[in-house]
């Protein structure tokens, strides 16, 4: 998925038997045992490959030293430039699991993760990511999201991480016409939370969802996220609308989501870490694009400003601002 642009850089290495891995040569440090702390050739190992060539890394660097490459990694690495670096060795739907129980554990009614997670997946990367929550877990993702959310936003939250929404281009434009009525009918009564709402919005395909919202808008003269904006305060609105919006429209989520962090007194690394991590193999390159249009600087630049060190370097190598 994504622009090839994005993952250029990432596809060096053929099938995961890449040049670092070949013998042994780059896997020595000083001729120690792994990697060590040497930077440099952890960002040119790891921001370079694909989610299969970082698996069969990680493979095989337990059978080389005995160790997990993570628990390593946590021993060598701090701050912002572990959590970069450790986020993207994980497989995508065990980083998924790990971001949504980091999600249930710190809940707050603020916190947009588990929309991310439910809404800007595709069903499959949806299920995989429920399925490692229950390896790694022991309990189900929906189950913890029920124990931890309260009120409106577990009537919500629940449904949206349990979907797996039909994921073709078949529309039924009656049903679209219909659905647009009962959500605008919704809207107006302020009845934010009703069933047939959260019944539209956690499982419909997003083919349907997006007829559907057109059509609301033709019919309604304006676009459903606005009808939600009410009370810009309340935070269960400001979930409903990040609920459309990964839904229907996820690069003009994502681009929110990074010119708020960097845009923070003080950068908020973590949504910017968390955004690049996710995105960076999916549709980055069209997220940069939204970003250079809002902000007339370029998304890499913004990065630049705003972090440092390996940190910086590692994100950078993620966005694809430097491939080599």
């Amino acid at each position: 998925m994504g622009d090839d642009s994005g993952e250029s850089g990432r596809d060096k290495g053929g099938d995961g038997s890449c040049g670092a891995m070949g013998g042994g040569g780059d896997w020595d440090v000083e001729g120690g045992g792994g990697w060590g702390t040497n930077e440099e050739l952890i960002i040119s190992i790891l921001a370079h490959r694909n989610a299969a060539q970082r698996k069969s890394i990680r493979q095989t660097y337990a059978e080389t030293y005995e160790e997990d490459l993570l628990k390593a990694l946590d021993k060598e690495l701090t701050n912002d430039f572990e959590r970069v670096v450790k986020l993207w060795t994980l497989d995508p739907a065990e980083r998924d699991a790990f971001l949504a129980n980091e999600a249930t554990k710190k809940w707050t009614s603020s916190n947009q993760v588990l929309v991310e997670i439910a809404c800007a997946r595709s069903p499959q990367e949806l299920l995989l990511a429920r399925q490692a929550y229950h390896a790694h877990f022991k309990k189900s993702l929906e189950e913890d999201v029920a124990h931890h959310t309260t009120g409106d936003f577990r009537k919500l939250l629940v449904p949206l991480v349990s979907s797996y929404r039909y994921d073709g281009d078949e529309v039924n434009m009656t049903l679209a016409k219909t659905e647009a009525k009962i959500l605008h009918e919704n809207i107006l009564k302020k009845a934010y939370s009703h069933e047939d709402l959260i019944r539209i919005l956690a499982t419909r395909s997003k083919a349907q969802i997006n007829a559907t919202l057109n059509h609301y808008k033709n019919e309604f003269g304006q676009d459903i996220n606005k009808d939600l904006k009410a009370d810009p305060k309340d935070e269960f609105l400001a979930i409903l609308r990040a609920t459309v919006k990964c839904l229907t429209c996820p690069e003009k989520y994502f681009e929110k989501v990074l010119r708020l962090a960097i845009n923070k007194r003080g950068t908020d690394e973590g949504g910017l870490t968390r955004v690049v991590v996710t995105r960076a193999e999916v549709d980055m390159q069209v997220i940069k694009e939204v970003f250079h249009r809002r902000n007339t600087v370029s998304l890499d630049h913004a990065i630049a400003k705003d972090t440092g060190g390996d940190y910086e370097k590692m994100l950078l190598a993620l966005t694809g601002h430097d491939d080599a």
